[in-house]
């Protein structure tokens, strides 16, 4: 089980975070019967949660609303179900260096929070 608390966020790893999370909630599907047809509609619970406002936020260009972003998201990360919380961090590709073997290379350092692929940044055209 991977453990992450809400204060082990910066605001890098909680856009992450925010954006992996109105993925896994986007994809709670509920059923709804109109005029005798079921339709299955996507999950509003990112909204009613505001996380497209936590994510604006997040994103801003101005420093004060990205700290307003990074406390709403650890306030909103705290309320989160475990079950929730283990499917945003298997989606992010966090893992804890405390609990992998010996032999596996990424147990002397934390997961990387860098958005680009590894290379990617590399202009030596």
């Amino acid at each position: 089980m991977i453990v992450m608390l809400s204060e082990d966020f910066d605001i890098i790893t909680a856009r992450l975070a925010a954006d992996a999370l109105k993925q896994v909630l986007a994809a709670r599907t509920h059923k709804k019967k109109v005029w005798g047809q079921v339709i299955v509609r996507p999950g509003q619970l990112g909204d009613a949660l505001r996380l497209p406002t936590i994510t604006s936020e997040l994103n801003s260009k101005v420093a004060v609303r990205r700290e307003r972003g990074l406390e709403n998201f650890q306030a909103l990360w705290d309320t989160l179900s475990e079950h929730t919380r283990q499917a945003v961090l298997h989606s992010i590709g966090w893992y804890d260096p405390k609990n992998l073997s010996w032999d596996d290379k990424r147990s002397n350092r934390r997961p990387s929070t860098s958005e680009t692929p590894e290379g990617a940044g590399n202009n030596d055209a």
